[in-house]
């Protein structure tokens, strides 16, 4: 397990790689060297980002910096092949991961999580996967992400080990999984079950969540900040960001962190005026009424 305290800002933002085989190689190193400084320690990759790329770039950079690997946390996702099928046989895990620890470079996975549900899975391979790779010293802990709570317990039947982890997008523009729970027994629109409970089943079962895109709405369709779409709640932000002293931005992370304390957010962005101004989010402990205040203004409503 990692031996980090659950609650530590250290371990609730985590770094996420998406972008980084987008930039240059001194660009991308500077962000890497700001990104440790500032005391981030857990980075999130996938092998789709950049087709493998980012790890490669992430791979050099541990190998110049010759930082303790003990000291980092390291985890990546696999089971996508871009434009053809999701794939979770366990031959394409195992050779996906050992792909993945060659342009990492670093020895083993902290974490490795299943990228997509995968609708011809075969849970007993996935399980043989999981089972080689843990024994082996490959990786240490599995996860999954964008799962939900039935996926979640049919694959954790056949499995050895405890999935930890579930990557569940999130933001005050795009939070299904919270307003699910509040406008349950409702005809609103959204008190329909999209995500199936997946918040409280997270909860009860002691898998943390880490929250991709704090800052978007809809998928992928932009930032609800400074979005002349979202004009009340920008508002409201400002007069957050006001109070606290941080940007609107940092105060939409925080919204997410004050939804559960071991609850994670990945900032995708990777660059370092952005980032570092994101990180202030772990300094904001929205009040009660400043949370439910926000996800109104978002357009939510409570019944």
């Amino acid at each position: 397990m990692i031996n980090v305290s659950d609650t530590a800002d250290s371990q609730r933002i985590i770094s996420g790689m998406m972008r980084l085989s987008g930039r240059g190689r001194e660009e991308a190193m500077h962000f890497l060297d700001y990104a440790w400084d500032s005391g981030v320690r857990w980075f999130d990759h996938a092998d789709i980002y950049g087709n493998g790329a980012s790890e490669s770039v992430f791979g050099e950079w541990l190998k110049t910096r010759g930082h303790p690997r003990e000291e980092l946390i390291i985890q990546s996702k696999c089971g996508i092949r871009p434009g053809i099928a999701y794939d979770c046989s366990s031959e394409y895990l195992i050779n996906a991961t050992d792909g993945i620890l060659k342009r990492l470079g670093c020895g083993y996975l902290d974490v490795l999580l299943i990228h997509r549900p995968d609708v011809l899975w075969e849970p007993e391979e996935i399980a043989a996967a999981f089972r080689e790779l843990y024994d082996s010293g490959r990786v240490r802990e599995f996860g999954v992400s964008n799962f939900n709570p039935v996926q979640i317990e049919y694959l954790g039947h056949y499995l050895d080990r405890k999935i930890g982890y579930n990557q569940l997008q999130l933001s005050l523009a795009f939070a299904p999984m919270v307003s699910e729970g509040l406008e349950t027994n409702t005809y609103s629109p959204n008190g329909l079950s999209r995500s199936q409970g997946v918040l409280d089943y997270c909860r009860l079962n002691d898998i943390r969540i880490q929250t991709w895109s704090p800052l978007q709405f809809g998928t992928f369709q932009g930032t609800f900040i400074d979005n002349p779409g979202y004009g009340p709640l920008n508002a409201r932000l400002a007069e957050l960001a006001g109070k606290y002293g941080v940007s609107k931005a940092a105060v939409a992370a925080a919204w997410n962190l004050r939804l559960d304390r071991r609850l994670q957010v990945i900032l995708g962005t990777v660059n370092p005026g952005h980032f570092g101004d994101l990180l202030r989010a772990t300094q904001v402990q929205l009040t009660r009424e400043e949370w439910y205040g926000l996800y109104m203004a978002a357009g939510y409503s409570l019944p």
